[in-house]
């Protein structure tokens, strides 16, 4: 049976390729159900081994030697752990994070976490196409402005590659990381490491301060946000059957797949790191970060030609095979978010202009030295979006309302929480840094910087506690008792009151329409009374058009309007059903008014407080508005 049909209805997750996969059969030989379930971990994992690694994988070995290599290891267990998680609640909710995030927050608090998203996004494109930029002019001496905007064309590529479907862009990404990492062993063969200096770098250290920071730049720059909604979404295209046994299948066969996958990342920024240190520590070369000053040192170093060329080849198709996985992150977070569909070539080339013109204008302004700078910039703004998808996905996880059986265990959500814990600390600091090193900069200018930056860190860190202590605010119940004075009941004349004509039910398609619904056949079961159903549609397109509108969610509405309406009819109740688009509260209040109810039902979800303050109060901005009695059902589980 279908799982979670309470939450409301959303188009599917990347619906050209959802469940576009075919399973083997159980009784298949273990190695055919691996193949059919490999493929979603791997397009992840070239986002932990993009252009915006190489540049901290490079600090760390040209001047701390191979001292920092557990910090790989490290991250490298976190992102495992990260990405089954995100594998999990796509499998089991049959939703991707965002989409997730789109049912159970409130506008007021999903249109900053899309914004956030789509920033990171951004940045995250900025890296890959300075990295594929970098990689023509180390190969091809094309000018770094012409190789940013020639990027510009990746969009066709894909667009070209996904008519083939998903097993098909799989294999060229599978293509595309064996050549990075066919380039990375040629590094190593030609560098020569030493081997013991390497397996003593796995014990954990900090030389010094400055390995605190490059170790905080390694953590920004392998967990990332995107890659949680990436794959979350990816999952989603296998056909997994809805029965006990398949989810269970689907949930060991990623984890597997994730585990496997992420190791082959970790190898790739290991071999960068090692590399660095074997070549550039070994040969005093300490300040080396950018990724053209290595690929000038590689020859005379090694005394190799082939070893630059092989640096840059791994570069360009680390590059390309980022692109690809980050323009589908974009699909995902605009639809999921908002669940509104634009044509997908349409999508991924706002995302790559998005991109591409600080790129452009950056290198136009400040020259070509200046792709250092922006690769960092672009790290420190994906740290700041990391812990607004990683809290999301650890309670939605934790929600046995969602998961029902396959919620995580406790002592896998402490191990969750823990890594959390230190990745937000890790990038708070990051940022926090970043942005002393700003105001050292400005000078006389900083004023314009605390201007901006420290009411949106304020803004940004009143988001990220409402959505870390959320669901435990939603579990604290508030009374507040009074006392009043006795009531002389010999003297309680209750005047007689006609039975309701004319009932109202408010429907926000989130959770707890059944109660409501039993609520209402307690006022008009047995009488004539007229149920009328109402739902206010709150999507963009619907605020924009209002009557006019007939998007994805608007149609989806309507249609479960209809059905349930149908359904009470069947049981012999006088039904009907009304449709507004719009704030909540007014239209309500316009419907209600216009319909003449004696009584509108609505659902009190329970919040309270700060809670109250950001979610947003329908029923106090309804009641003033209506001369309807009021009845507010609880629905807090």
């Amino acid at each position: 049976m279908k799982r979670h049909s309470s939450f409301p209805s959303q188009q599917q997750s990347l619906a050209e390729v959802n469940e576009s996969v075919n399973l083997p059969s159980s009784g298949s030989r273990w190695w055919r159900h691996w193949l059919a379930f490999s493929g979603p971990a791997l397009m992840v994992s070239v986002g932990y081994m993009d252009p915006g690694n190489w540049a901290t994988d490079l600090a760390g070995g040209s001047r701390y030697n191979y001292k920092l290599i557990w910090v790989l290891l490290m991250s490298n267990l976190m992102a495992v752990l990260l990405q089954s998680l995100s594998a999990r609640l796509g499998i089991v909710s049959r939703r991707d994070l965002a989409q997730a995030n789109h049912e159970e927050y409130a506008k007021s608090v999903n249109i900053p976490l899309y914004l956030l998203a789509e920033i990171a996004i951004t940045a995250c494109d900025l890296a890959e196409v300075l990295g594929s930029a970098i990689a023509f002019n180390l190969l091809f001496g094309l000018p770094l402005i012409y190789g940013v905007m020639l990027t510009t064309l990746d969009v066709l590529l894909l667009l070209a590659l996904s008519r083939f479907g998903i097993r098909k862009l799989e294999a060229v990404i599978l293509s595309l990381v064996g050549t990075i990492g066919v380039g990375f062993l040629i590094e190593i063969f030609l560098s020569k490491p030493d081997w013991g200096g390497l397996v003593r770098g796995f014990a954990p250290s900090l030389p010094d301060n400055g390995a605190l920071y490059i170790a905080m730049g390694i953590l920004g720059a392998t967990v990332m946000p995107h890659n949680l909604y990436l794959h979350s979404s990816l999952v989603q295209t296998r056909r997994i059957g809805y029965d006990r046994t398949s989810i269970k299948q689907a949930i060991r066969w990623n984890t597997i797949d994730s585990a496997v996958a992420l190791n082959l990342a970790f190898f790739v920024n290991s071999a960068i790191l090692i590399m660095a240190a074997a070549v550039f520590y070994r040969s005093g070369h300490y300040e080396v970060a950018e990724i053209q000053g290595a690929h000038r040192l590689l020859e005379p170093l090694l005394g190799v030609a082939v070893a630059p060329f092989a640096f840059a080849i791994a570069l360009l198709a680390s590059g390309q095979s980022s692109t690809i996985t980050g323009t589908l992150a974009g699909q995902i977070v605009m639809e999921g978010y908002l669940n509104l569909r634009i044509r997908p070539w349409l999508r991924r080339l706002i995302t790559r202009i998005l991109a591409v013109l600080p790129a452009v204008c950056a290198i136009w302004y400040f020259g070509e030295n200046s792709t250092g700078s922006l690769l960092v910039l672009s790290q420190v703004v994906l740290s700041l979006q990391l812990p607004f998808a990683i809290i999301p996905l650890i309670h939605f996880v934790s929600d046995k309302r969602r998961m029902g059986e396959f919620v995580v265990p406790l002592w896998l959500r402490v191990i969750a929480w823990l890594v959390t814990t230190i990745i937000v600390v890790l990038n708070v600091k990051l940022v926090m840094d970043e942005i002393n090193s700003w105001l050292f900069s400005a000078q006389n200018q900083a004023w314009v910087i605390l201007l901006i930056v420290l009411p949106l860190s304020v803004l940004v860190g009143f988001l990220l506690m409402y959505i870390t202590f959320r669901p435990w605010i939603k579990k604290v119940k508030l009374q507040w008792v009074g006392v009043h004075g006795s009531i002389a009941t010999s003297k309680l004349s209750l005047p007689a009151l006609n039975p309701y004509r004319r009932v109202a039910v408010a429907l926000d398609f989130s959770n707890g329409e059944e109660r409501l619904l039993a609520e209402a056949m307690r006022v008009v079961g047995g009488n004539e009374a007229k149920l009328i159903l109402l739902h206010v549609v709150e999507s963009p397109v619907a605020l924009a058009m209002r009557q006019e509108a007939a998007d994805h969610e608007t149609l989806s509405d309507q249609k479960r309007l209809e059905d349930l309406t149908s359904k009470l009819r069947e049981m012999g109740i006088n039904a009907e059903w009304r449709l507004g688009t719009g704030s909540p509260a007014p239209e309500l209040a316009r419907m209600i008014n216009e319909l003449d109810i004696d009584l509108v039902i609505l659902g009190g979800h329970g919040h309270s407080g700060f809670s109250d303050i950001l979610h947003g109060t329908t029923v106090e901005g309804l009641r003033h508005r209506i001369q309807a009695s009021v009845l507010v059902v609880s629905l807090k589980s």
